[in-house]
């Protein structure tokens, strides 16, 4: 039987796969681009059909020469389309932070503030005659084997809708959906049918694209932090305490007796391309004080300030600087962020582990160990989400017990570390001032 298993990924600009052996060494890899849509400033969607179903289906295809024995496949959340009879999306493939999941709720975790349920309350009244109602892991599934099954990790987001058992059929039917419109459940890890047909390879039955990166990642000790380089910034520190930060996310760590405390930010990919695509190229800045300061917020801002209605500012911006230095002041921005979420967390922070595509990006790498004061280890497999996938697809396929769970972790590599510079430190703290003050996140002394 082959040890080979593929993890895909559905993220916000690509679908990415990796067929892993059973030491985690990436013998495949595929990459399919799609676009995301931000026709308001407060919507932003994917065209579900390409991103959801298209985009996985290539790129298990892309890999199917490794003869794999099992498939998993991991996505953003909350995310929601409707579909006709045959699973092909209908409506727009809503995405996390959209307007239309909101309706009055406040911002913040999706199992806190009900955004699923308002993305389904919306794409009901968009596509009322839609013969399902589907995330996109659930549509991915179908176009893989031809069942719309949904892991119970990623419906514990749709609170109060899921309701830890299953689907509650009284709120569903409040906004006019049967739960057999739903997708079916499995635990994740679980084998929920066959890629192909009844002899191809096992599906899992997907998960949380941030959970499998934290399977493979090996930021499993107190004082580690877990930052997810991707077009959301994400960030966690592993911790014993189980002390509540107010408006920040806690969540268990698969390492028994941690807990993961942070969360997501819009100071991720999406705004430093945004910032690139507006100044261009342009050599770094050689001068550590001359850069400006951002508030990173072009879409509003997720943890701590649960904000959507938040807008980017430059701050101290002057003729004598150029594009390279505005982009180093984004990518400061991003390590701000990250830092003054530490700062909340009151973890005794020690390294950083990054993961996700931004660690191919040494500019944004060195700002975040230059903000923080902390060496960044960046993982060897960018790719964390789909190579974390490759490991729950392997507990599918029989290769691992259903309890493995948390033996991902040997497939944890370091590829290089990134150390301060020194000689920004001073610098840079001075500008980490400057952003508290301009965005309003200074800590209570």
């Amino acid at each position: 039987m082959s040890e080979v298993t593929v993890g895909v990924d559905i993220g916000t600009s690509s679908v990415k796969a990796v067929a892993a052996d059973s030491d985690g060494n990436v013998v495949g890899s595929a990459r399919i681009p799609h676009r995301f849509y931000v026709p308001t400033p407060g919507r932003f969607e994917h065209d579900a059909n390409e991103a959801w179903r298209r985009g996985p289906e290539a790129a298990v295809g892309e890999l199917a020469h490794t003869r794999p024995a099992g498939v998993s496949v991991a996505a953003m959340v909350p995310s929601l389309t409707a579909v006709d009879r045959g699973g092909v999306p209908v409506t727009p493939g809503l995405l996390y932070g959209d307007e239309r999941g909101r309706h009055g709720q406040r911002a913040g975790h999706p199992a806190e503030s009900g955004e699923l349920l308002a993305f389904l309350r919306w794409t009901v009244g968009a596509a009322p005659d839609a013969a399902g109602y589907w995330p996109a892991q659930a549509v991915a599934n179908h176009a893989l084997a031809g069942e719309a099954v949904l892991d119970t990790t990623t419906a514990a987001t749709a609170y109060p809708l899921f309701d830890w058992t299953g689907w509650d059929a009284e709120i569903a039917g409040d906004v006019g959906v049967r739960p057999d419109q739903l997708p079916k459940l499995a635990p994740t890890g679980f084998e929920c049918g066959r890629v192909g047909g009844p002899d191809g390879p096992a599906l899992g039955s997907g998960c949380i694209d941030a959970f499998a990166e934290q399977l493979v990642a090996g930021a499993d000790e107190d004082g580690d932090v877990l930052v997810i380089l991707g077009t959301t910034l994400i960030v966690w520190a592993v911790t014993s305490s189980d002390e509540t930060v107010p408006d920040h996310y806690a969540i268990p760590h698969t390492a028994p007796g941690k807990t993961l405390v942070g969360g997501p930010s819009n100071a991720g990919g999406l705004f430093l391309n945004w910032v690139s695509d507006l100044v261009g190229d342009g050599e770094p800045p050689s001068d550590p004080g001359a850069v400006p300061v951002w508030a990173p917020f072009p879409r509003g801002e997720r943890v701590p300030l649960n904000d959507p209605s938040r807008r980017a500012v430059l701050a101290g911006l002057d003729l004598t600087h150029g594009p390279g230095t505005v982009r180093r002041a984004a990518f400061e921005a991003s390590g701000f962020v990250a830092r003054r979420m530490l700062e909340a967390t009151k973890v005794d922070a020690r390294r950083i582990v990054a993961t996700g595509g931004g660690t191919r990006v040494d500019q944004w790498v060195q700002a975040l160990a230059d903000a923080t004061g902390l060496p960044v280890d960046c993982v060897a497999v960018p790719e964390g989400g789909a190579l974390g996938s490759a490991w729950l697809a392997r507990i599918a396929a029989g290769l691992e017990e259903p309890t493995a769970m948390t033996e991902g972790r040997r497939w944890a590599r370091t590829g290089r570390r990134v150390e301060p510079d020194a000689r920004w430190s001073s610098a840079v703290a001075a500008r980490y001032d400057e952003f508290l003050d301009l965005t309003g996140l200074r800590l209570p002394s």
